[in-house]
């Protein structure tokens, strides 16, 4: 896996890219001198980091001197050494200033900015082994393309929870499923003390055609939600299922669709109210 230097203009989308492997996996650090790569990869090392992307731009102007020396003894140690130069036109990067009202760096007008950090990075934009122009990407769509060039693959998880409504809803769930429609084992009195982990009580959750139907239906719904998150960029997507005291029902539509649905790395994060009582 390549040591990656990220380097650019200010509002080309460096924060994106990092970002972007950080979330792929990399431990990443953001506006390092060019003479502290080498100690950063030392410690890299010794911490067995094997994913590692630091940023250096306009910001680090008092230390570029050093970027030749520091680039060609980095290179020498790491033959996967990467360097990622984003730019993109000035009209482009002007409006994108406009948007988020920040300081440029360099801190004269916008466009004489612009020009003279375009000659401060261009040692750095000449060592780049790859030059992406962000002028008419999105961010996802330079995600998807950092994403790509390395060969890296977006983690997507599906996250369960079961939970009862009389203890509320959780918070942190980005979508509330209501199950208490289906048959409740809490009204058999061999079933009540149990949870919907074991067969039985499921059997009995998921026991006429209408409980299976119900099932299948939310089941392509959760599937559908959680597919269209992942395709808008999300890297998790959380279910809250909720029946009354989320005992029976909830756990036992949560454990079968943890099953149903593994493609999506479906992992039950918690049965939260299953040990409270029975409902």
């Amino acid at each position: 896996m390549p040591f990656i230097v990220v380097s650019g203009l200010s509002g080309s989308g460096k924060s994106t890219v990092l970002r972007t492997l950080e979330d792929a996996g990399f431990f990443t650090t953001d506006n390092l001198p060019p003479e502290l790569w080498g100690a950063m990869h030392d410690l890299a090392e010794a911490r067995g980091l094997k994913r590692v992307a630091i940023s250096t731009d306009a910001r680090t102007r008092d230390f570029l001197g050093a970027l030749e020396s520091s680039y060609e003894r980095l290179s020498r140690r790491r033959e996967d050494l990467r360097v990622l130069f984003l730019e993109a036109t000035a009209d482009v990067l002007l409006k994108r200033y406009n948007l988020t009202r920040r300081e440029h760096p360099l801190g004269d007008t916008l466009l004489v900015d612009f020009a003279r950090e375009r000659e401060l990075l261009a040692p750095l934009r000449s060592i780049a082994d790859t030059v992406i122009d962000t002028t008419d990407l999105s961010a996802k769509e330079l995600s998807e393309r950092v994403l790509k060039l390395y060969r890296l693959e977006r983690d997507f998880h599906l996250r369960l929870v079961s939970f009862g409504f009389k203890h509320s809803p959780p918070r942190d769930v980005d979508l509330v499923l209501d199950v208490r429609t289906l048959p409740n084992p809490f009204y058999d009195p061999e079933l009540r003390p149990r949870t919907g982990l074991e067969k039985d009580v499921a059997d009995y959750v998921f026991q006429n055609e209408d409980a299976q139907e119900f099932y299948a239906e939310l089941r392509g719904f959760v599937r559908t939600a959680a597919e269209r998150a992942r395709a808008s960029g999300r890297h998790g997507y959380t279910v809250g299922i909720g029946c009354t005291g989320g005992q029976h029902r909830a756990v036992a539509v949560t454990d079968r669709l943890a099953g149903d649905l593994k493609d999506l790395n479906v992992e039950v994060a918690d049965h939260r109210d299953m040990k409270l009582e029975a409902g």
